[in-house]
């Protein structure tokens, strides 16, 4: 039943996510193109602002696959409580932006809500990508494996802030699972 509730707060989350219109920011600035295929696959959460949605989550991870060219289905799975928790898992579909050259995405995991899920920072070899939202509140900080080196995470970091992020909020994901 906690997870009913839980994605039911989602939905919630992501409605209001996708209607807010208010933005104190100047426009956040999205990676200049995205190759959609070699963005699937898995992604480790480096570092999240903490989202209630994700609440208790250790090692969480998100896999990308393309379906028929049409949309991305997106798994985030997580271990709730501990490293050693239960495995929890939403599935849900990402739409391309129009006329965002891959960078503007539009995830749903309960229809009709979408969410604007926004590439701000990517490595050219596709090793890590920063995920955003224009209302700052929103980001994940993720990798391709379970650990970044310090210096690539001080580098996103210092971009982070001339976008305008509260970098402090920032929270380290664990990921020491079994």
């Amino acid at each position: 039943m906690s997870y009913i509730i839980k994605n039911m707060q989602i939905a919630i989350v992501m409605s209001i996510l996708s209607i807010s219109g208010c933005n104190k920011y100047k426009p956040l600035e999205t990676v200049s193109h995205v190759e959609i295929e070699k963005y699937m696959g898995k992604w480790y959460e480096i570092a999240t602002i903490p989202q209630r949605f994700q609440e208790g989550c250790h090692c969480t991870i998100a896999e990308y696959s393309l379906m028929d060219g049409k949309y991305v289905k997106v798994i985030n799975s997580c271990r709730k409580d501990s490293v050693n928790g239960p495995a929890a898992q939403i599935e849900g579909k990402a739409f391309v932006t129009p006329h965002s050259n891959n960078s503007k995405l539009k995830v749903q995991f309960f229809w009709p809500f979408k969410g604007k899920y926004w590439i701000i920072d990517l490595a050219e070899d596709y090793s890590y990508a920063v995920v955003g939202h224009p209302n700052r509140k929103y980001l994940w900080i993720l990798s391709r494996t379970p650990r970044m080196d310090e210096h690539t995470y001080q580098q996103i970091i210092e971009r982070l802030k001339n976008q305008e992020y509260n970098t402090d909020l920032l929270v380290i994901t664990e990921q020491n699972c079994e």
